[in-house]
């Protein structure tokens, strides 16, 4: 088995200057637009835990706060929150900065991924164990133990 990873050892922020052909007719960037940037940075933080190819399994829900526009500048923050067997959850955080305005970064939207390893046919392998240092660390790893049991159970009910 592997040796446990810190969550800060696969930390990624990526950001991307939004640009008119991202955007529909009203000027408002694409919710898709965001939910691939979303899932770019999940796979680069689930891909720098496990060191193997990974896949996209689930989605938790977006639920956009605020409106992002063709000029914005928005940061796509994530880290490692819970690790299975054979999966890792991923929360991403979109950020959006104003660059015409002098305000604060604003909270876009969070949401949580959960992502596979798998070798080069497509199987599920073993994922490092996550190591847990800080209080934070600790909290965000029971709650996304937490998502995944509830979501284990809802599975094993249909």
């Amino acid at each position: 088995m592997k040796q446990p990873f810190r969550a800060k050892q696969s930390e990624v922020a990526i950001s991307n200057l939004m640009q008119p052909f991202q955007s529909n007719t009203y000027g408002k960037i694409h919710g898709g637009e965001i939910m691939k940037m979303m899932d770019n940075a999940a796979g680069i933080i689930a891909h720098r835990h496990c060191r193997t190819f990974i896949a996209t399994a689930r989605v938790d829900q977006m639920e956009f706060h605020i409106p992002i526009n063709i000029g914005n500048l928005v940061i796509c923050e994530g880290r490692l929150t819970y690790v299975g067997k054979h999966s890792m959850e991923v929360m991403v955080t979109v950020l959006v900065d104003d660059l015409d305005a002098d305000s604060p970064l604003k909270v876009a939207l969070t949401s949580y991924f959960t992502l596979v390893a798998i070798d080069k046919n497509g199987k599920p392998v073993p994922v490092p164990p996550l190591k847990v240092v800080t209080e934070e660390d600790k909290k965000l790893y029971e709650e996304g133990k937490a998502r995944y049991l509830a979501y284990k159970a809802t599975r094993a009910e249909k």
